[in-house]
């Protein structure tokens, strides 16, 4: 595999590194818009855990199990750390009372351009054989266990996946984030695939093209990148660069002994709010919480 650097400027994201990827020894039918490895670990070079081969961060499952202890209030302060446009909210959710946690795979898609998609070999409809275009599925087809499918479409008519697209996520993803139009709603709420979308047509999916797989995209106010951790709950979607997201654990696990602490002293009948939140105000009270922290926390 070679990669040639390519000038993409979309009509979202202005991006100067994007990649065709062109096999090597075979007729070449389409071009895929990406970040080749060298240039996605540059744009996540703070990344502190392994990489998939295509150079996305691979953030370990047990931290992913850990962020699925989360709320939305103990991830927030990304915004205090430089990073002020990591979460989305106004979703329609497909399980509101299921979290939504995995490592991005991105896709972009713009709408159709008869010149262009026929030069790129992508868009729908193609007149190209299948397998032979590029399409939104090639996208879904990249995804492995643990990931969860991006997708920046606001301007895209028709729904980007159904029931049976979802039912394929279900089976080989944790779930989708996609800022764009779904279809079979009903058939989707049958399986426990967990999602998150603008709203919902009867249309399918056509007059489109793909302009990045594995880029930065947006999402609403969020910007994302691949291998970023994808949080959702009820109240919307978090975007957590890798680099920060041992930081998030560790200060919530510190929240939630805090809260434990708090509930407990308040269940004894002998405090008034001040004395007790959001710190206490007694220098005996103080030392006591300390200590309780300490015979509580995990190890660091």
């Amino acid at each position: 595999m070679v990669y040639i650097t390519v000038l993409q400027k979309t009509l979202r994201f202005p991006l100067y590194a994007a990649l065709a990827a062109i096999s090597t020894g075979a007729p070449v039918a389409c071009q895929v818009f990406q970040l080749s490895p060298e240039q996605l670990k540059r744009y996540t070079a703070a990344n502190p855990y392994d990489r998939f081969p295509d150079g996305r961060p691979k953030v370990p499952d047990a931290i992913l199990e850990k962020v699925k202890g989360l709320s939305a209030e103990e991830v927030f302060g990304l915004e205090r750390r430089g990073y002020p446009n990591q979460f989305e909210n106004h979703w329609q959710i497909l399980r509101p009372d299921q979290k939504l946690v995995g490592r991005a795979v991105t896709l972009q898609l713009i709408p159709l351009r008869p010149d262009i998609a026929d030069v790129d070999g992508t868009g729908l409809p193609s007149s190209s054989p299948r397998g032979q275009h590029i399409t939104h599925q090639t996208a879904i087809n990249l995804l492995q266990a643990g990931d969860v499918l991006v997708v920046d479409a606001h301007a895209i008519p028709g729904g980007i996946i159904g029931d049976n697209l979802g039912f394929y996520i279900y089976k080989k993803a944790a779930g989708f984030v996609i800022d764009g139009a779904i279809r079979d709603l009903d058939g989707l709420k049958e399986f426990g695939v967990a999602g998150y979308f603008r709203e919902a047509v009867p249309s399918f999916l056509t007059s489109c093209m793909v302009t990045g797989i594995n880029i930065p995209v947006q999402i609403g106010k969020a910007t994302v990148l691949p291998g970023d951790v994808v949080f959702g709950d009820s109240e919307g979607v978090y975007f957590i660069p890798p680099q920060l997201v041992k930081e998030v654990v560790d200060r919530a696990d510190e929240t939630h002994i805090h809260d434990e602490w708090t509930k407990k002293k308040f269940a004894e009948g002998k405090y008034s709010s001040t004395d007790i939140y959001p710190r206490p105000s007694d220098r005996a009270l103080q030392k006591e919480y300390e200590e309780y922290l300490k015979n509580h926390r995990g190890p660091r």
